[in-house]
């Protein structure tokens, strides 16, 4: 391969990244939107998953191979992968219902904190003191976005403590989503992996439907519609780039989805984020790209997915 052309997949990967961090920017404020109109989070895992599922098809399709890509010799841990990451995402969903789009999101990018917890305690890691370090700094942010002087005072800008407690269990389920694909990669087509997880999200949505669904307008319906069809292409986006460029490269641009919900929050829901959002999502940016950095020199190409997966 020509330095030319390799050049051109690095761009090519960043660029496609940026796109799922789009996608997924719109996937998040098209869902906060709908909260507004009644919708909870059981609605929102259906139908992010049931519309999203043909784009996922289609995808497959395309694959070489085809639907024989969706065959699995560990039905089982695709099971526990699709579990964990059902709970994840509808506490994600949840914490959108209860916090503003900003605080969701830089809340959701623990999740790398919380992995580097989990390899260490499950996979038996070794993790040195800088990376402890950066744990401990992601851990500062999420206590400066919690603003704990409005807590205490009981300042009516305080974050709700039941938002902040869905954010954070949604980030430590997260992190254990990403723990988990680390060893199905090994073994398991990535088109598996994303088919049986937004298959398995409909089957689960539609259950829970039957005790929280209820009927939308028409508006509400197509912002539900739009979320769906916006995190299938941000699921294929984000595949997309980790085939053109190493993870290394392109995982940082993950952290646009923050900027993403500050603009969406100021432009679509006159929301502007305190300093205390801001400040707290440097730190945990901050935190989550030095660890990120500290796993492409540890494992070189065998890098695991540091910032929040696709749930």
């Amino acid at each position: 391969m020509t330095g030319r052309s390799h050049a051109e997949d690095i761009a090519r990967g960043i660029a496609l990244r940026i796109a799922a961090a789009g996608a997924f920017s719109i996937m998040t404020a098209t869902l906060k939107l709908a909260s507004f109109e009644g919708v909870v989070a059981a609605e929102m895992l259906f139908y992010r998953a049931f519309f999203g599922l043909p784009v996922v098809v289609i995808w497959v399709l395309t694959q070489p191979g085809g639907l024989k890509g969706l065959t699995t010799r560990r039905p089982w841990a695709l099971f526990g992968r699709s579990a964990l990451g059902i709970a994840s995402i509808l506490c994600l969903f949840q914490t959108l219902t209860l916090l503003p789009l900003a605080d969701a999101t830089t809340l959701s990018f623990t999740s790398p904190i919380f992995a580097t917890l989990l390899s260490f305690l499950i996979l038996k890691e070794a993790v040195g003191p800088r990376r402890w370090a950066a744990v401990a700094v992601g851990f500062v942010g999420v206590i400066v976005v919690m603003r704990p002087a409005a807590l205490i005072s009981g300042d009516a800008q305080a974050l709700p403590l039941a938002g902040i407690g869905f954010a954070l269990a949604g980030a430590l389920l997260t992190a254990g989503v990403t723990v988990t694909l680390r060893q199905l990669r090994d073994t398991e087509h990535v088109a598996a992996i994303v088919f049986w997880f937004f298959a398995a999200s409909s089957v689960v949505g539609a259950i829970l439907l039957i005790f929280v669904g209820k009927m939308h307008s028409p508006a509400t319906f197509g912002l539900l519609i739009g979320s769906g069809i916006a995190g299938g292409l941000a699921q294929l986006l984000m595949t997309a780039s980790l085939r053109a460029a190493p993870v290394a490269v392109v995982a940082p641009f993950d952290y646009l989805q923050i900027v993403g919900a500050v603009v969406f929050g100021w432009w679509l829901m006159h929301a502007t984020p305190s300093a205390n959002t801001l400040a707290g999502a440097a730190l945990i940016a901050a935190s989550g790209l030095y660890t990120a950095w500290r796993e492409h020199v540890r494992r070189k190409d065998a890098l695991m997915q540091t910032t929040a997966p696709p749930v």
